[in-house]
C-alpha cells in the first residue's frame, strides 16, 4: 500500500476482518471529508448525508476489494464523488420526469425549486459572496466541478485529484483552468474586487 501508515495498515487489516472498532474509526476519521465532498457536488446537506451513509455502507460491503494500490483516502474521494455525481444525476432525471408526466397527466406538477447550494460557513455568516461563488460552482460542468472541489475546497493536490478522477494530471490542470475561467465569467459581473 503506498500511501499508508503502519497503523492505517492494521486498521485496514481489522476492517476487512469485519472489526467494529476499526469502521469506527474509519467513520470517524473521514465523515467530514466525505460529508464535505459530497456537499460541494449535491445540493443540499440531507443529500450530502445519504451520499456519506451510501459510501460507508459501500466500504463496509466492499472493504475486501480494496487492494491499496491507491491511498484509502483516495480511495473514498472516488468512491464519494462517483455517489454524489450519482444522486445529482438522479435527481435531475427525478425533475424532467415530474415535468413531464405534468405535461400529460391530471395531476398538479410536482413542484421543485433546488435550495441554494450553502455550506454551514455560508448560513452561519449569510455571506452574499460565498452564495454567488456556491451556485456558480454548481452550475460547472460535473467533471470541472469534482476537480474544483477536490482542489480548492479539499486542498488536494493535482496529482491526488487525477488520482480519485482516475485521469492525468495535465487533464486536472485543464480542468480546473476551465472551471475558473468559467466562474470568472460568470462572477464578475457580481463581485468586483
Amino acid at each position: 500500500m503506498q500511501n499508508e501508515q503502519p497503523d492505517e495498515i492494521a486498521r485496514l487489516d481489522r476492517l476487512r476482518q469485519g472489526d467494529e472498532s476499526a469502521f469506527r474509526w474509519l467513520v470517524d476519521t473521514y465523515q467530514t471529508r466525505v460529508f464535505r465532498t459530497a456537499l460541494a457536488i449535491v445540493p443540499t446537506p440531507e443529500d450530502a448525508e445519504d451520499v456519506a451513509q451510501e459510501v460507508f455502507v459501500d466500504v463496509y460491503k466492499t472493504i475486501g476489494s480494496f487492494r491499496g494500490e491507491a491511498s484509502l483516502a483516495t480511495w473514498l474521494y472516488r468512491l464519494t464523488t462517483s455517489r454524489a455525481l450519482k444522486k445529482e444525476r438522479d435527481r435531475k432525471r427525478k425533475k424532467r420526469f415530474a415535468f413531464l408526466t405534468s405535461l400529460f397527466g391530471d395531476e398538479e406538477p410536482e413542484r421543485f425549486d433546488p435550495p441554494d447550494f450553502q455550506t454551514p460557513e455560508t448560513v452561519l455568516q449569510a455571506n452574499e459572496r460565498t452564495q454567488l461563488i456556491n451556485q456558480a460552482v454548481q452550475k460547472l460542468a460535473e467533471s470541472q466541478k469534482v476537480a474544483f472541489t477536490l482542489h480548492y475546497q479539499e486542498e488536494l493536490s493535482y496529482q491526488e485529484i487525477a488520482d480519485v478522477m482516475q485521469t492525468s494530471v495535465s487533464a486536472v490542470e485543464s480542468l480546473l483552468f476551465r472551471a475558473r475561467q468559467t466562474l470568472r465569467k460568470r462572477l464578475t459581473p457580481y463581485i468586483v474586487p
